[in-house]
């Protein structure tokens, strides 16, 4: 594409050129920044003399950036998706689902470092979206781009595959168990149920039913048998924190004839999370920050579950990179003690 400035003498080399920047006269004349410039616009802008203007012309193989826009987002278009041709070189992409957005990002970063002209953007990976939330927009810088360099985008972009929503499962069942230990109040497991109902609400899943429980592997363990029995996931909240992977949580959980995915997890708030599975069903054993509605990794393992994805060790070491979250208040051993440096 050429760029640049043209005397209007040059009147055959300015008709069909886009103008680059808006044309505001006193005289009322107004032509908008990406119009494409005729014959009687040279004339009109000559006779309020004007002898030269800024525009942009196409190169043989260029395309024009909106249907450059519109060839790059036909590959990322899925049914979960809704596109939205906006014009000036964008295109939106809205999700028609509440779920997980999965991106993948070295597609997405290859496409991106093809030509400063083409951008991708999407929200980060894993965010959670909802019905209607835009999670990525498709935009041509320039007025035109080389053809070639958009086949090349659409190459990198694996067909429907580098951008989906992974939607929250219908009719998703989750049993809570909370155990008991000398001193536990009420009060406290009351509102754990309550900030629990709340978080799985948002994700389009149901609280199915509670038991509360002494703290011991034997007692947890009954209870997630009769737990999983009528519902697809638990979550266990221990009245004392997991400390290993052989304590009261992690034991229950293969007591009870399942297996452990991962104890503790690089994220915090959330270090002391467990993942398991009974008989093909996660288990949860929440950390103590659970009990704050506040983010914390629980958060990104329950949001992942919700949405039917399969959590292994690999994904919960994922996420340490960027699991520095904002610290909870109330946590009874906060990451910073005594004077700040």
């Amino acid at each position: 594409m050429w760029f640049g400035i043209k005397a209007l003498d040059d009147a055959g080399g300015v008709i069909g050129a886009t103008l680059a920047h808006s044309v505001k006269l006193d005289s009322g004349l107004r032509l908008r920044k990406g119009h494409v410039i005729t014959g009687e616009d040279v004339q009109r802008l000559r006779r309020e003399g004007v002898a030269e203007i800024t525009v942009a012309i196409r190169d043989a193989g260029d395309l024009m950036e909106d249907e450059a826009a519109a060839r790059i987002a036909d590959v990322l278009e899925r049914e979960e998706l809704r596109r939205d041709d906006v014009g000036t070189g964008r295109v939106n992409l809205y999700s028609r689902v509440g779920g997980v957005l999965l991106v993948d990002a070295p597609s997405i970063e290859r496409t991106n470092r093809i030509d400063p002209a083409i951008t991708v953007a999407t929200l980060a990976n894993h965010s959670v979206v909802r019905p209607g939330q835009m999670v990525a927009t498709v935009k041509i810088i320039p007025f035109a781009v080389a053809g070639a360099k958009v086949d090349e985008a659409r190459s990198e972009l694996s067909p429907g595959g580098a951008l989906c929503v992974q939607a929250f499962r219908e009719g998703f069942r989750v049993a809570l168990i909370q155990t008991r230990v000398p001193g536990t109040r009420e009060s406290v497991l009351d509102k754990t149920r309550e900030t629990t109902a709340s978080r799985l609400d948002a994700l389009d899943a149901d609280l199915a039913g509670e038991a509360r429980c002494a703290h011991t592997s034997a007692d947890v363990a009954s209870k997630l048998a009769s737990g999983l029995a009528a519902t697809d996931m638990a979550i266990v909240f221990g009245a004392s924190a997991m400390t290993d992977a052989r304590d009261v949580v992690p034991a229950a959980i293969e007591e009870a004839g399942g297996e452990l995915i991962y104890v503790g997890m690089p994220v915090d708030p959330g270090n002391l999370l467990v993942l398991g599975e009974i008989g093909g069903k996660p288990v949860i054993g929440a950390p103590g920050c659970a009990r704050s509605p506040k983010e914390n990794g629980f958060d990104w393992v329950l949001q992942r579950l919700c949405a039917g994805m399969d959590l292994t060790g690999d994904d919960i070491v994922a996420m340490g990179v960027g699991g520095l979250l904002s610290e909870i208040p109330l946590r009874p051993h906060p990451r910073e003690t005594g004077a700040k440096r």
